[in-house]
């Protein structure tokens, strides 16, 4: 039996249908809380039978049947709710579906690259390295990003802007995981244009749509959005996914731009990586972060010596001839 039909020939024995008269519903709250009501019920119900369950094991040999009474129960005010609120249980199971492949199910095939067909002069870089240095200036703490091959300084030196210190000036590295794990980052090609090492893509309407000042918002603002979720939930460590609050908050920013085709699984993949990176530029101060667009990857090192700008030199000990 298909959902629809459930539908339709379970509001026969409906004994509160809709009272929909010329000038509109009657008494719509009673109409619409029985449902809600008993579906809440039912669902109680349905514990109490796993409640002994737990309480008599084997010998409540019943168990499965009344469970299948009482998901049949549940179904029934389900698809009584849905009929209250003119709703269509066969569109409503096939959209969480299409909800929960989305969070899920692991996307296939490789990172789709939006500037995929430019010239490699427009493209992000396939494969990222850049060092993230602090140093103290005036008793402020701030974060250098250099371009690991090259000592370039890519953008400005970061601090927390706050008044505490909470590692915010690191925020660089999400926008790497996002170039990494999502061939996305109009703030990272605004950082390479005005290093020069990127052009405009082409034609103009895409650059400005797409790479232009209010896609730089949006992704900053998810990078904040994500920084608050990840502060209250020990900055990530441990977890193996994001909450659905955050993620469905980013679908709503992304909406209109080009990365808005990510599925939530690869949000998720992308923010866990990226904080993790994150924790371990703030544990050590510092480090070296290697992006692989291709992989997709991201990872971590510590700095060298050689690395550390202002630091002691590399002392190397000569054997003697």
């Amino acid at each position: 039996m298909e959902l629809g039909e459930y539908q339709v020939r379970a509001r026969d024995t409906d004994r509160n249908p809709a009272d929909r008269k010329a000038s509109g519903r009657s008494d719509p709250k009673r109409e619409e809380v029985i449902p809600l009501l008993g579906l809440v019920g039912e669902v109680g119900t349905l514990l109490s039978e796993y409640k002994k369950l737990l309480r008599d094991g084997e010998i409540h040999r019943t168990f499965r049947e009344e469970v299948a009474e009482e998901l049949g129960d549940v179904l029934w005010y389900v698809a009584n709710v849905a009929d209250k609120f003119d709703l269509d249980l066969d569109e409503i199971a096939a959209a969480n579906l299409r909800k929960v492949r989305n969070r899920w199910l692991e996307t296939e095939g490789r990172v789709r690259f939006y500037d995929e067909g430019q010239e490699a002069e427009r493209q992000l870089p396939r494969k990222l390295e850049y060092r993230f240095e602090e140093e103290r200036i005036d008793g402020a703490t701030r974060v250098n990003l250099l371009e690991a091959s090259s000592d370039v300084p890519t953008g400005d030196p970061l601090r927390d802007n706050t008044y505490g210190d909470d590692g915010y000036r690191f925020h660089d590295v999400i926008h790497l995981a996002l170039a990494a794990y999502l061939g996305w980052s109009p703030v990272l090609r605004k950082l390479l244009r005005s290093g020069g090492r990127l052009v405009r893509r082409t034609p103009e309407t895409v650059d400005d749509a797409e790479d232009g000042g209010r896609a730089q918002v949006v992704e900053e603002a998810i990078v904040a959005a994500a920084y608050i979720y990840a502060e209250d939930h020990a900055f990530l460590d441990g977890a193996t996914t994001v909450g659905q609050q955050l993620l469905r908050h980013i679908a709503r920013m992304t909406r209109k731009l080009e990365v808005g085709d990510r599925s939530a699984w690869e949000w998720d993949r992308a923010l866990l990586s990226g904080f993790a990176a994150w924790r371990e530029l703030a544990r050590n101060g510092g480090g070296c972060v290697v992006g692989d667009l291709n992989g997709p990857s991201l990872t971590v090192r510590p700095l060298t010596r050689t690395e550390q700008r202002g630091g002691p030199p590399l002392v190397v000990n000569v054997p003697p001839t």
